[in-house]
């Protein structure tokens, strides 16, 4: 029987990581490492089911995601926005790579205590803090993209009348569409780590609070829930992104 070239890649990358588990399940039985400092799979799976069936728990779940569907929506507004109407003038393009190049490398962490005295410590501040960073893989994605633009295609929906509004939104957005879901599959990684660690500083809910909650309590299996949980959403928005690149390259 043929086996797909394509699919050997999938097994290949799922073998390493079925041996770690292995290995880490044997060394915790066999006595090699302290459950109270790293607990086995087995007991972090048993806890992730007990997650799942928890009520409570599954509200910290919601309460963590709209956090970071909010975040990521407005930075994909304000990154595609950004990045399309800077391309177009040379002024605001060398405005746009200047500060670009100022406060992407910037940790934009640090201004989390700046957040939370103005915008309170409800969801404000996280969701802020989530679109912040990941804004700038956005940005900085449709900005290039829309730069290579042929302009002979503006130009001539110019000529015919075409409103500038509309001749963005018909030409340059779909031509950009590609770089643009590449650059928000770089910030929905950022986004999940983000979120989590804006929990664990300062949150009453969440699954970073939860997390947090559980190392105080040394309860070591529940603090590797909440980080396999964001683990799976950011592969798996990763992977629905992946997805609608390719199909959006195709088209």
């Amino acid at each position: 029987m043929n086996v797909s070239a394509n699919t050997h890649p999938r097994w290949l990358g799922a073998i390493p990581i079925l041996a770690t588990l292995i290995i880490w399940e044997v060394a915790c039985r066999a006595g090699s490492i302290s459950p109270a400092v790293l607990p086995p799979p087995s007991a972090i799976a048993a806890r992730g089911v007990a997650f799942f069936t928890d009520p409570h728990s599954l509200t910290q779940l919601g309460i963590t995601m709209r956090r970071l569907a909010a975040g990521l929506a407005l930075a994909i507004v304000i990154g595609t926005t950004v990045g399309i109407c800077a391309s177009l003038f040379r002024a605001t393009s060398q405005i746009l790579e200047i500060l670009i190049g100022i406060l992407a490398p910037l940790p934009k962490i640090a201004l989390y205590p700046a957040l939370l005295l103005t915008l309170g410590f409800n969801d404000a501040p996280k969701i802020a803090l989530v679109s912040i960073d990941a804004t700038f893989p956005i940005i900085i994605a449709t900005f290039q993209a829309a730069q290579i633009v042929d302009k002979k295609w503006l130009w001539s929906a110019a000529s015919m009348g075409t409103p500038r509004w509309r001749a963005l939104r018909k030409i340059v957005l779909p031509a950009c569409l590609p770089a643009i879901i590449t650059g928000i599959r770089v910030g929905s990684v950022i986004g999940c780590i983000v979120v989590l660690l804006a929990e664990m500083l300062a949150s009453t809910n969440g699954l970073g609070h939860m997390l947090v909650s559980a190392s105080r309590s040394f309860r070591t299996a529940d603090v590797f829930v909440p980080i396999v949980i964001m683990s799976v959403v950011g592969f798996s928005l990763d992977k629905i992104l992946s997805y609608g690149a390719r199909a959006a390259a195709h088209h």
